[in-house]
């Protein structure tokens, strides 16, 4: 694959609420309609669709849609961001490339308020259900409140440091009409926030959502006659560890070695650029500990460095490489990986009001699945 032969044209994304009266498959189709209306396309256009294996079928919503000619499907099969920012892209882009479609979306939403929110992803797991839940070690802030313990004792992590991950994006979710949490939050507000596994506060934690995103592909040729400036894809890329879901948050012998170095240095050889010509970054927050270690693996800080970083105020509005600029997952809204593409599109293209980066050209958008990783970088045409 080489970069910058596709492009993301159209962008849309629904409400991001606690729970909502909406259906899944309800949300899905609005978030789609948004996204072909915001490229200035017709549904008739679409002849693609990428699916999740977390969502419904991609025949249910292009019923819903009314498309009747998706000539091209394809479901991901990777979890969380890799999927909606990095394998999504990846199978839009050989699509269009080989000419199986002329236009691809690619569509994720979430219903955490469903029985079992997000906890049902490891609850289905043999391995977890047999060894680790009976011993109480279990659901996603005790795996990653165990990773942000090994960090700080290779590191050190002070609570103000640690903190500061939840200040930056909470600052940048104050500029966003649609973050899900938009009232400032200073340090005292953050020490009341409960204690979820230790040192993980709430306002650590991700978000519980309700919500959908999408986003169409096409060539960047055709991109040029569309609606809107056309977003490049320079580089797509992923990267893998050999742990299967169900270790690799609680087992892995190297609790801080996620593939995000794998992935990004891919990435950055494919569009020819390293982290220093980044704007900006989106980072899978799902906790503050995942920016950290991701803010490092893009390159963007030195190992040990990523809560030093955020703490020194770089990614915040007006900082050296503002990151999450929507909020991201722990403000914004969780809905994995696809609304922090999103927020990238839209910052290319220079269209988010006060929360504007200036003169963003160049924005990397990382996604965490766990045992896999990918790196997107995309460019203003």
């Amino acid at each position: 694959m080489k970069g910058s032969q596709v492009a993301i044209v159209g962008v849309g994304e629904t409400p991001y609420v606690r729970a909502s009266e909406a259906t899944p498959i309800e949300m899905l189709a609005a978030a789609s309609r948004q996204a072909i209306a915001d490229a200035g396309l017709k549904i008739s256009d679409i002849d693609g669709v990428i699916g999740n294996r977390m969502n419904h079928s991609t025949d249910d919503l292009c019923f819903n849609l009314g498309v009747t000619q998706h000539v091209f499907t394809a479901t991901t099969d990777v979890a969380g961001g890799t999927a909606t920012t990095g394998s999504a892209v990846m199978l839009a882009q050989l699509a269009v490339e080989a000419g199986l479609a002329n236009y691809v979306l690619v569509p994720y939403g979430i219903s955490c308020s469903a029985p079992g929110g997000p906890y049902m992803f490891h609850g289905r797991e043999p391995l977890k259900a047999d060894l680790e839940m009976p011993l109480g070690y279990y659901g996603q802030p005790s795996y990653f409140a165990a990773m942000a313990n090994r960090y700080r004792h290779e590191f050190g992590l002070t609570e103000e440091e640690l903190a500061s991950v939840a200040l930056t994006f909470r600052r940048w979710a104050t500029m966003n009409p649609n973050a899900q949490k938009q009232s400032p939050m200073d340090f005292e507000g953050y020490q009341k926030s409960p204690m979820i596994s230790s040192p993980l506060r709430a306002a650590d934690c991700c978000l519980m959502t309700d919500g959908a995103g999408a986003y169409i592909v096409t060539s960047t040729e055709r991109a040029r006659d569309l609606k809107q400036p056309p977003i490049n894809v320079a580089a797509v890329a992923m990267h893998s560890n050999p742990w299967p879901q169900s270790m690799v948050l609680t087992q892995n012998p190297d609790l801080l070695e996620l593939p995000g170095r794998g992935s990004a240095a891919k990435a950055y050889a494919m569009a020819g650029m390293s982290a220093k010509d980044l704007d900006l970054a989106q980072v899978y927050d799902c906790f503050a500990i995942s920016a950290i270690l991701q803010t490092e693996m893009l390159g963007i800080c030195e190992r040990g460095e990523g809560a030093k970083f955020f703490h020194a105020g770089h990614a915040m509005p007006g900082g050296k490489l503002p990151i999450n600029t929507s909020g991201g997952h722990m403000s914004g809204g969780y809905v994995p990986g696809i609304n922090l593409l999103i927020e990238a599109v839209r910052q290319l293209r220079h269209e988010r009001g006060e929360a504007q980066v200036p003169d963003a050209k160049v924005c990397a958008v990382a996604g965490l699945g766990g045992n896999s990783h990918s790196t997107t970088i995309l460019t203003r045409a």
